[in-house]
């Protein structure tokens, strides 16, 4: 370890539903083929606020004390064995993950169902709201110069709107509709976009949404609480829901003309109640997300492009003295995406 790096570093760590407090803990150590990572900028998800007002989501139960954060960027500050030096000192976006690589899901590169992943954030494993975080060395990828901290971090929620329309089948020409404008929502819009797509319908209930759905890509939007969607024949090629919500998935299954995609991103109630004798007559392809695999480079060149934008969806920041406060922040519904900065001030 580099002796010029502190000892320990501030993390704020979720103890139980509705308790996070700001700590003072050990450097994370650095095992071979890891590096640590200065954190600059951490994202918000929805996941952390669901932790932190439920203490688990589904199987996945905060049981010990945890650190929240996954989507992540920073500096790398020290190597572990078999690491070049020369990586110290570079810029990265953190893709955070470490799949076992060995398991049938890894060896087909299915690596994100890898039975024995370990994911930041995710029970027991430590998130991104601290000073430094330590990630397998090729899951720290070098970003330009030219690339904010805040867009690199946001390379995670990108990460999922590029495998949601990888997974539908988006390309030049194609007509998607997506249910909810929310984040992944606007994040998947403007994926599909950049992917050819020449007919993006967004659906939200909320008009302020919407508005913003047309700025980052959307062709056209409709409030679902104004039409049914299901009665308007939009016949699209993929449908992807960013909603959870079941009446949003059912209409969208409506809207997918035949041998379409439908694309279940958002996360609702375990069990929902489906059209089966559509999708068996239409051949509908039904397909869910989960979290997402190889995506990175193609992120990274996205944004570096301009061909998709992650700074302008950030509306708030916060260090990590306001975590608390940028979870709730998290859930207005004119936030896109919060930003916790470690060692910068609230703003």
């Amino acid at each position: 370890m580099n002796s010029s790096l502190p000892t320990e570093m501030r993390a704020s760590v979720l103890h139980a539903a509705g308790d996070v407090r700001l700590e003072t803990r050990a450097l994370p150590a650095v095992e071979p083929g890891q590096v640590l990572v200065k954190i600059a900028a951490v994202g918000v998800c929805g996941s952390d606020v669901h932790y932190f007002h439920e203490g688990r989501i589904g199987s996945f139960i905060v049981d010990a004390p945890m650190i929240l954060g996954h989507e992540s960027a920073g500096t790398i500050v020290a190597v572990g064995t078999g690491v070049p030096a020369d990586r110290i000192g570079e810029r990265v976006s953190i893709e955070p993950q470490r799949a076992c690589r060995r398991c049938e899901q890894c060896k087909r590169g299915r690596y994100n169902l890898c039975p024995d992943m370990e994911f930041y954030a995710t029970p027991p494993i430590d998130g991104a709201f601290a000073e430094y975080a330590v990630i397998e060395a090729d899951y720290a990828f070098a970003i330009p110069d030219t690339m904010s901290f805040e867009a690199a971090a946001l390379c995670e929620p990108l990460s999922v709107g590029i495998w949601s329309n990888q997974k539908a089948g988006v390309g030049p020409g194609s007509a998607v509709l997506i249910a909810g404008a929310g984040p992944i929502g606007i994040i998947i819009a403007q994926v599909a976009r950049a992917f050819g797509a020449t007919s993006i319908i967004v659906s939200d209930p909320v008009a302020e949404r919407r508005e913003v759905a047309l700025r980052f890509g959307a062709t056209e939007v409709i409030d679902p609480i104004a039409q049914d969607i299901a009665t308007l024949n939009l016949g699209v090629d993929a449908f992807i829901d960013a909603s959870g919500a079941e009446p949003a998935i059912r209409a969208g299954i409506f809207a997918v003309a035949p041998a379409g995609s439908v694309v279940l991103v958002g996360m609702g109630a375990d069990d929902q109640r489906l059209p089966v004798s559509r999708i068996q007559n239409l051949e509908l392809n039904v397909t869910g997300v989960f979290r997402y695999a190889n995506t990175w480079p193609l992120a990274i060149e996205l944004v570096s492009t301009g061909a998709v934008d992650l700074d302008d969806l950030v509306t708030s920041r916060f260090d990590l003295d306001g975590v608390t406060d940028a979870l709730a922040a998290a859930t207005h519904p004119d936030t896109l995406k919060v930003i916790v900065a470690p060692g910068a001030g609230t703003r």
